[in-house]
């Protein structure tokens, strides 16, 4: 444990850098493919909350983009698991569309509750290193936390189904945002920890 602050010196931060674009950028994606599922689905079952998936799913494309263009003077390119991101996110929005409204909604909070964490960490690894990058992430933010709000407040009930779901897709989305940026999620929190910004 003693050892830990060399390794954290050794870490370089433009490829850490490089990394969150990447992880962002494929989460945004991901995002898309779960509000376009739920949205088709919705259209059959529920169309009353179409209009707010669909808001929704604007400001992820809009996201998306903004990432994408972040990338080229950063030298980051795409994420190589986004066939991942994509399917996980279509499979995540069709079956929880299929559990009704409540469980779209549960899906959305379970996902922004656990971005908003991994952005906090963003933004504190950011925080002196790279200004235009720490603002834009910041801007998204506000409209993530716009949609957990959202999300929570449509909920009819926090029965079973919210205690049971709301971990597991937690813990898939925290699997897939490691596994897109090599670790280094975990290090980032952890170094936050460590300055007392955890």
């Amino acid at each position: 444990m003693d050892n830990l602050p060399d390794i954290v010196g050794k870490r370089d931060a433009a490829v850490t850098t490089r990394r969150i674009l990447k992880v962002n950028h494929a989460g945004e994606f991901g995002a898309i493919r779960i509000y376009g599922a739920q949205i088709a689905m919705a259209r059959l079952l529920f169309p009353d909350i179409v209009p707010a998936l669909h808001d929704m799913r604007e400001d992820e494309i809009r996201h998306c983009r903004l990432f994408h263009e972040a990338m080229p003077a950063r030298s980051a390119r795409p994420c190589r698991v986004m066939a991942f991101w994509s399917l996980g996110g279509f499979v995540l929005g069709f079956l929880t569309a299929l559990g009704g409204r409540n469980m779209v909604w549960i899906c959305t909070e379970a996902v922004e509750s656990t971005v908003h964490r991994h952005l906090e960490d963003q933004l504190a690894f950011l925080e002196g290193r790279d200004q235009e990058l720490h603002a834009l992430i910041a801007s998204i933010q506000d409209e993530e936390l716009a949609h957990l709000r959202e999300a929570e407040e449509k909920q009819t009930a926090r029965g079973i189904s919210h205690a049971l779901l709301l971990p597991v897709i937690g813990a898939l989305t925290d699997l897939m945002i490691w596994l897109s940026t090599w670790g280094d999620s975990s290090w980032m929190r952890a170094e936050m920890a460590r300055s007392g910004k955890a």
